[in-house]
């Protein structure tokens, strides 16, 4: 006869996975730095075209947005500031902060000098007029 033997999902393996998981609190490594993640939203009208960019916890000094032709960046940093009082231990750290970057092409080229851009809330409105479209020429070959 075989023997048998009980099989229980809760066995060593994962009570080592788990293991003071819920008693100690979560420490992040100073090399290992969360991002700061820039969420967007980008639409278009007839004359320009609209972005509403999540940018929590930077100031605006640390933004940046370069435009070139029909290709927009945007950059961010967001800067830690410890404060820690004498007698006082951080048990968690979950802010994030470090430096962000994202940059996209637009089917049409932006008039740079209509662009605009807002901060408000932790939210950056770029506005970006469309360029007058230029007529195409047509060559004649000889």
């Amino acid at each position: 006869m075989a023997n048998l033997t009980r099989y229980s999902p809760f066995d060593e393996a994962f009570d080592d996975l788990f293991k003071g998981f819920f008693v100690r609190p979560v420490a992040f490594d100073e090399k290992t730095q969360p991002k700061v993640n820039i969420r967007m939203d980008v639409t278009e009208n007839d004359k320009a075209y609209v972005v509403h960019a999540d940018v929590p916890g930077v100031k605006k000094e640390d933004i940046h947005v370069t435009i070139d032709g029909n290709q927009v960046a945007i950059s961010a940093e967001a800067k830690y500031q410890r404060e820690q009082k004498e007698g006082e231990k951080v048990l968690r750290s979950e802010r994030s902060y470090g430096k962000a970057y994202r940059a996209f092409t637009l089917a049409q080229e932006v008039d740079e000098a209509g662009a605009e851009a807002k901060y408000v809330d932790g939210v950056l409105e770029l506005t970006l007029p469309k360029k007058a479209a230029t007529s195409a020429t047509t060559l004649s070959i000889q």
